[in-house]
């Protein structure tokens, strides 16, 4: 089957033969132009995977502290039946974990060292189906919290900063206070450290802490867990499930799911991720108007062919065409080449960086710095997509304007002097 002559002829043009030096020169041109146009495409896929990459390994993290939803009472006071808030929750097909919890701020002190901290009351044996803090926690540390002991289990980076270790006694201040004669004194309760827990996420590891729920339950003078915490097969349905439990929850009850908890980081890094979306754009759109000057030239040279094919026939549209064919080209060639170079870069990655790592006795990512000693890389379909087409679509709105050039060359006048 033999192509229309309009892409024969823009192939042709593509190569640009080297018959001429200002041939070679067209071609170079050209040359540089799609070269542009792939190192743009590849840096977009390669930069929004990275991002990907730590969105998603930020948001495990966190989520293997935090919990998919959580429910829990108005008043901050014990959750009103509690079996039944847990038994209703169970009902939901997407709910595959249940753990009750107490939540409140302190102060932890290790003799003229206090902290802030997050102190959370646990069930021991039900804490495991909601986070992962029991796969980070040391030699079992959940275990130890047996109550009536008041044991304590310690974010790892809240330990060192109180330099204190398993074993070790720290002074719990409940916020509130006691009413005396002598008037209003803080309450304290001693507990001992059983152990630490590193989840990789500093806010976390910085401030939380973990005692058994009946022990909380004493020190904040609770009658009981207030607030229940779950883990779901899809953590994306978060929200949905949420709204369905709102529907058959007691009004007493707050439904809070993980995106709500989080929802101004997410927001931080998906502005983040948009304008560098926008900023590299720009690389692929000056490598595609690199393409304006390229075919103007060609144009320019190809003067006298063009006359000679409009005298033998062809319509300013076929014209058009063989040079919009040309650029097109260019423009494809661009894409496919930065698709299948930012692919290979962004799956490999965790290969790459090391061995550049090892290359330049250097560390990109340090791991007391970023808490990830390794760079993470999550290529996704919803990104390289649009990548892909915008660039197509800028290399040929870069063919236009001299495309129609070309299709309005008078041959009289570009005869005149051959």
């Amino acid at each position: 089957m033999r192509l229309p002559y309009e892409l024969q002829l823009g192939w042709r043009y593509t190569r640009a033969g080297r018959a001429t030096r200002r041939n070679g020169f067209i071609s170079f041109i050209s040359g540089v132009s799609m070269l542009g146009i792939g190192l743009g495409v590849a840096a977009l896929i390669i930069v929004l995977s990275v991002m990907n990459g730590f969105q998603k390994e930020v948001r495990d993290r966190m989520l293997g502290v935090v919990s998919h939803i959580e429910l829990f009472s108005r008043d901050g006071q014990a959750l009103p039946d509690l079996a039944g808030v847990m038994a209703t929750a169970r009902k939901n097909p997407q709910v595959i974990g249940v753990a009750p919890f107490i939540a409140t701020q302190a102060l932890i002190a290790r003799g003229e060292d206090m902290k802030g901290a997050l102190v959370r009351g646990i069930d021991p044996a039900l804490e495991p189906q909601v986070t992962d803090i029991g796969t980070t926690a040391q030699h079992g540390a959940l275990a130890k919290l047996v109550p009536g002991e008041f044991g304590i289990v310690l974010g790892g980076e809240l330990a060192r900063s109180l330099y204190v270790r398993a074993g070790d006694q720290v002074t719990l201040v409940a916020p509130g206070g006691q009413v005396t004669p002598a008037g209003v004194v803080p309450r304290l309760k001693q507990f001992t450290v059983v152990g630490t827990f590193d989840s990789g996420h500093y806010e976390y590891d910085s401030t939380l802490a973990m005692i058994h729920t009946e022990d909380a339950a004493r020190v904040f003078r609770l009658e009981g867990p207030s607030g229940v915490r779950l883990k779901l097969k899809d953590l994306n349905q978060a929200r949905e499930v949420a709204d369905q439990l709102a529907a058959v929850m007691p009004e007493t009850v707050l439904i809070r799911d993980w995106t709500r908890q989080n929802k101004t980081w997410f927001a931080a890094v998906q502005v983040e991720k948009r304008m560098m979306f926008i900023i590299l754009t720009l690389i692929v759109a000056v490598a595609a108007f690199n393409l304006v000057s390229t075919l103007v030239m060609t144009v320019t040279d190809k003067r006298a062919d063009i006359a000679i094919l409009r005298t033998l026939g062809a319509s300013p549209k076929s014209i058009m065409g063989i040079f919009v064919v040309q650029g097109a080209m260019v423009g494809v060639m661009g894409t496919i080449g930065g698709l299948l170079l930012g692919l290979l870069i962004a799956y490999n990655i965790d290969v790459i960086v090391p061995a550049l790592e090892q290359l330049f006795h250097a560390s990109f990512l340090p791991k007391d710095i970023y808490l990830i000693s390794r760079m993470p890389s999550d290529p996704q379909r919803s990104d390289i997509m649009p990548i892909t087409i915008i660039s197509l679509i800028l290399a040929f709105a870069a063919t236009l304007y001299p495309s129609w050039r070309a299709s309005r060359v008078n041959p009289a006048e570009a005869l005149r002097y051959e």
